[in-house]
């Protein structure tokens, strides 16, 4: 179905009919398979849908002026695009509609998605990059509306890096930067800021975007008079509108239902942001959305007749149609000749779909039957297990839930039984769980030999001339050695460049390196996110700074739905090894405390969370990474940037292990596990507590995100039998993750012989200066006497009540 080659070239009239014919049967398909789909969802074989109809001719001409190394980062409406450049077929397409879990029958998510989002992919089974500058390239959509905006700028940004900076080796990602990332988004969705952020920081960056605004006058069934000023979303732009004197935006407008003026229009933008890399945006006008807006109801519910029936009249198939017949290129009977053809094809490839998706299920469901059937004939509860087994029989179209469920409940009914056929029941039940479940829970992070876990561990080493310095210096010289070893390593946020960061720790790399690779942003957290995250689907190691852990929460919903579920959602068949650099914890005050772990641990997971308690520490985590595909969230300590610490001699070489906890002190009366720069506090205590008789042993957690992966701390909480999870965050938060991990994961609960413990800060945010960390924040005095009071209660004794 590949449709790339435009209209405009010089081709006979014979071609020319035949490439309209071709775009008129893509579509048609296209429709059909929205009409039908919509079909599924009512008789229950799908649970939702959401479709492209309406849309099928502006996103023809798109397919056009889209190229063999150009981006898509879109919306969930753009299957005739899809099928346009040949990376969607209609059997694919019901696939995705019955979830099918097959990633080779449903390339876009191995079931995990609902249908309309889709991807390309751009890695091999084993984590290999393929050659993206020889396929057409989509990055895996998400629901969120307006949320593939942030991602949009990074992929078209890439393609100015690779154009302006020599060293990189640009092979397999970019020829001469001649890539265009094109964004889609419905009309409602540009009243979202993330919209507006990335309109203002691609028309600064000036990079090669186009941006397509699907406009059907409607977000669901609110009209556009409530959703953007003027209701003209090209009008309220005007000011990015780019002139003689001033860079910016140039902004076309074209009737959706005019293939001609849509196929020029197209090649226009595509011509200005390649060319120039110049931003474009395409408002669509004058569209149509036959369906409604999804299959959860109907749109004659808010579209009055005279808009129902202006629909009727635009509807863009039926005005190419039109067009068709009135230019001499096809006649009325020829046209309804492949239309009907086209309706035979689709319901053929949706049946055959339906087939394929239900076959592997039904066979394992006759397996299941034959088993139920022994074990009732063996059972005391023969006649309750046979019932079960009937009504598995009566399931003509099963699902995996429906076969497990209904043999687990059997299981239930042979608890006193210990006989072969109940054995083989519940060895079916675990090898069926070893074989579905990871259909669902694989790729939440990289399974080759790129994940950040195999990464071997090196230690900083020092030597006689090894110096004690402020921290930030080895942040700083080991950024330097990175920049210096990768070529394709940029690190970019606010106040990043110039003056190196807010704590010095790039003072004078972008001097060093130049504006490319150490680079500042406006403020504008969700965007340095998003072109993070483009810049590392196209092969580049970007370190995205967050200036502080407290303005992660502006980014946090494109980490959590875009970045964190990338490599789950695509099946490991896109990877974007983002590396977000950021510093928290104790300091001063609400805004600049670092207090939104436990928030941060539920909501990234597919990120590795890092808390180093130094910058030697945060520095040998940054190492790891950069020969990893594994994206993370690294936090500084933003009091320790002044603190000393001697400077290895290995800066850029030596590794932190992901994962692994360290011992900081060792001891026999309680396990002591904390953090970052409580981190710092708990070791001093320990040494305080040791005064009194009370020898603690203290651990370095290192790694939220993952956990203590060789069950250290049970080891340790194994010889104290007791153990505190001393935390700066909330009560409830990251303390209760870790203790969750100690005590549901690690089992260490057999060990103790006290109250798993844990101390946090108060409920509040933590309040302005010294008093304010103290009396919202654990202090040494807090920990001293939480500790000593766990003693007491264990030996009073020895330890009498304190207070």
């Amino acid at each position: 179905m590949d449709t790339v080659p435009d209209l405009k070239s010089n081709i006979s009239f014979e071609d020319f009919k035949t490439e309209v014919l071709n775009d008129y049967k893509i579509a048609v398909t296209s429709r059909e398979c929205s009409l039908l789909g919509r079909r599924e969802v009512l008789t229950g074989k799908a649970k939702f849908g959401i479709f492209g109809d309406g849309k099928e001719v502006p996103q023809l001409a798109m397919a056009k002026a889209f190229k063999k190394g150009d981006w898509r980062s879109g919306y969930y409406r753009d299957q005739t695009f899809m099928m346009a450049i040949g990376a969607l077929t209609v059997d694919q397409l019901f696939a995705g509609l019955y979830a099918n879990t097959n990633l080779e029958l449903e390339p876009m998510s191995g079931g995990r998605q609902m249908g309309g989002h889709f991807v390309t992919h751009s890695i091999d089974e084993n984590g290999n990059w393929k050659d993206l500058t020889k396929q057409y390239n989509s990055s895996g959509d998400i629901s969120p509306t307006a949320a593939q905006m942030p991602r949009l700028l990074g992929l078209a940004q890439a393609s100015k890096i690779y154009k302006e900076l020599k060293d990189i080796n640009p092979a397999n990602f970019s020829v001469n930067g001649n890539e265009v990332a094109w964004g889609t988004i419905g009309n409602a969705s540009t009243s979202e800021g993330l919209f507006f952020e990335t309109i203002n920081a691609a028309g600064v960056l000036q990079v090669p975007m186009v941006i397509s605004v699907w406009d059907d006058e409607y977000g669901i069934s609110v009209h556009a008079k409530y959703q953007t000023t003027k209701e003209n979303i090209s009008e309220i732009l005007k000011g990015f509108q780019r002139d003689k004197k001033n860079k910016g935006f140039e902004i076309l407008r074209v009737k959706g239902w005019d293939y001609a003026n849509c196929i020029e229009t197209f090649q226009e933008a595509s011509v200005i942001a390649r060319n120039e890399h110049v931003p474009v945006l395409i408002h669509v006008q004058e569209l149509t959305q036959p369906q409604g807006h999804s299959t959860s109801g109907s749109h004659e519910r808010y579209k009055d007749r005279n808009r129902l029936a202006w629909e009727a009249e635009f509807d863009c198939n039926k005005k190419m149609r039109e067009w068709i017949i009135d230019s001499g290129i096809a006649t009325n009977e020829t046209l309804t000749s492949i239309e009907r053809i086209i309706r035979r094809d689709v319901k053929e490839c949706r049946k055959n779909a339906w087939e394929v998706f239900l076959r592997p299920v039904q066979k394992e469901q006759q397996e299941l039957i034959s088993l139920l059937k022994n074990v009732a004939a063996t059972s005391a509860n023969g006649i309750f297990i046979s019932k079960i087994k009937d009504s598995l029989v009566s399931i003509n179209e099963p699902t995996r839930k429906d076969l497990l469920s209904n043999a687990r409940k059997a299981l239930r009914y042979t608890i006193r039984e210990n006989t072969v056929e109940k054995q083989q029941l519940n060895s079916w039940i675990n090898n069926y769980f070893d074989f579905a479940q990871p259909k669902f829970s694989s790729h939440l992070y990289c399974e080759t030999n790129r994940s950040a876990l195999h990464v071997t561990e090196i230690k900083p080493t020092y030597n006689n001339e090894s110096e004690q310095v402020d921290a930030r210096i080895i942040i700083r010289d080991n950024f330097d050695a990175l920049l210096k070893k990768y070529p394709e390593v940029l690190i970019f946020g606010e106040d990043t460049g110039k003056i190196g960061d807010v704590n010095q720790g790039l003072e004078g790399l972008q001097e060093k390196y130049g504006e490319h690779r150490v680079t500042d942003t406006g403020i504008r957290e969700a965007t340095i996110i998003g072109q993070g995250i483009g810049l590392a689907l196209r092969g580049l190691r970007p370190i995205a700074e967050i200036q502080y852990l407290d303005y992660v929460l502006y980014a946090l919903q494109i980490i959590s739905d875009d970045l964190a579920s990338l490599h789950y959602r695509t099946k490991g068949r896109q990877k974007a090894p983002l590396i977000i650099r950021t510093r928290g914890h104790r300091l001063e005050g609400i805004w600049h405390s670092g207090s939104q772990m436990g928030g941060i641990l539920n909501l990234i997971r597919g990120l590795y969370v890092l808390v180093p308690r130094n910058m030697t520490k945060a520095a040998g985590f940054y190492n790891t990474l950069l020969q990893s595909d594994d994206p993370a969230l690294v936090v500084e300590c933003l009091n320790g940037y002044r603190l000393k610490e001697s400077k290895p001699t290995n800066l850029g070489n030596f590794k932190t292990p992901i994962g692994v906890v360290e011992t900081i002190k060792e001891g026999h009366d309680i396990t002591l596990v904390s953090y970052g720069s409580t981190l710092r506090i708990v070791e001093q205590t320990a040494k305080d507590l040791l005064s009194i008789g009370i020898d603690a042993e203290v651990i370095d957690v290192q790694s939220l995100i993952p956990f203590d992966i060789h069950h250290d701390i049970v080891k340790s909480i194994a010889k104290t039998n007791r153990v505190m999870v001393i935390d700066e965050d909330v009560p409830g938060g990251a303390s209760a993750y870790i203790l969750n991990e100690i005590l549901n994961n690690q089992n260490a609960y057999q060990y103790l012989d006290s109250q798993p413990k844990t101390l946090t800060a108060k409920a509040h945010r933590p309040a302005f200066g010294d008093d304010g960390d103290y009396f919202s924040k654990p202090s040494a005095e807090d920990i001293f006497e939480a500790v000593y009071q766990v003693m007491h209660e264990s030996n009073p004794e020895n330890f009498p009540k304190l207070r």
